[in-house]
């Protein structure tokens, strides 16, 4: 299996909240009714019906709605869902695994999971429309984040808490290319930010004249405000103008957006190499996930050999 298939199939994992779904619905004509429980996968004694597959991927829309909209989540959704019939496969069986296990859920974490899905939405009022747009109830959720509580225990039993990281493989890893842990350059800045584009051509006009950038703060009672800059932070066109300054320099006022800014280069840090100490954390969390990737993909597939499963197109 693929680094890029192992890493959408471990943010499915964490993306999905499962499948099983009561719907409250009205009359349906019998062709649409059939068209929905039409079976598009066998697993175990479990089937996955096409009304599974409409309820996932509406779900996902709720899930993902909070942070994308309008053509930026249709896209996404499009691109993911050719992946979803499998990872339903996959859900199913580590929720069969789970209950073969005897698991349960914690109600505390499923209040704690829906109280942080509804912080996406501005209010109660829009969550619960955006859930009756996708023909979902909160009932709906609630049972998909217990599902997925569930998932989570019989993969943090039986993937998560046997990853192990040694101290030598951290070390291991440091050493065999120390050149890629290097601090970026950053740029340290005074700015100020106006609103009016007369007045920071005349604070700009008087730091010109020598006039320092704290005296003229004062003048317009402005406040002086601090910014530490890497590189690739700003867009190209802004960056090209503040890497050009030297330190001590003022720059002309600059628009982003819909206010504009003038800075002071106060510093250069220069790139420098890190420590062992300084990356071992992050080093440890990359190995970690890594590992749990590795095992989670090899702990799926023993499962698979030895269910039924049956793809029906």
């Amino acid at each position: 299996m693929t680094k890029s298939k192992m890493r959408i199939r471990s943010q499915l994992i964490i993306w999905s909240l499962v499948f099983i779904c009561n719907l409250v619905l009205g009359s349906w004509n019998l062709n649409y009714a059939y068209a929905l429980d039409k079976i598009i996968a066998i697993v175990n004694n479990d089937v996955i019906t096409q009304r599974d597959l409409d309820d996932f991927v509406s779900f996902m829309r709720v899930q993902m709605s909070g942070e994308l909209k309008g053509s930026q989540l249709d896209d996404k959704i499009k691109t993911m869902t050719p992946e979803f019939v499998d990872r339903l496969v996959e859900d199913r069986i580590i929720l069969q695994e789970a209950r073969k296990n005897k698991l349960i859920a914690d109600e505390g974490r499923i209040k704690g999971r829906m109280a942080e899905i509804k912080r996406q939405y501005p209010s109660d009022i829009e969550f619960q429309e955006a859930l009756k747009k996708q023909g979902l109830v909160q009932a709906d959720i609630e049972a998909r984040v217990r599902d997925q509580m569930l998932m989570y225990n019989i993969i943090e039993s039986k993937v998560r808490s046997r990853v192990v990281v040694s101290p030598a493989e951290v070390t291991n890893f440091y050493q065999q290319a120390p050149d890629n842990f290097k601090s970026p350059q950053v740029c340290e800045f005074d700015f100020l930010a106006l609103d009016s584009q007369g007045v920071a051509d005349e604070i700009s006009q008087g730091a010109k004249k020598g006039q320092s950038l704290e005296d003229l703060a004062a003048k317009f009672s402005l406040s002086l405000n601090k910014l530490s800059m890497k590189e690739g932070q700003f867009k190209k066109d802004v960056e090209d103008v503040l890497l050009k300054l030297k330190a001590g320099n003022v720059s002309e006022p600059i628009k982003i957006e819909d206010k504009y800014y003038i800075f002071r280069l106060n510093k250069i840090n220069p790139p420098r190499q890190l420590s062992l100490s300084e990356t071992q954390e992050n080093i440890y969390s990359y190995l970690f996930n890594k590992k749990m990737q590795e095992g989670l993909a090899k702990w799926l597939d023993e499962l698979k050999k030895q269910s039924y499963i049956k793809i029906i197109n």
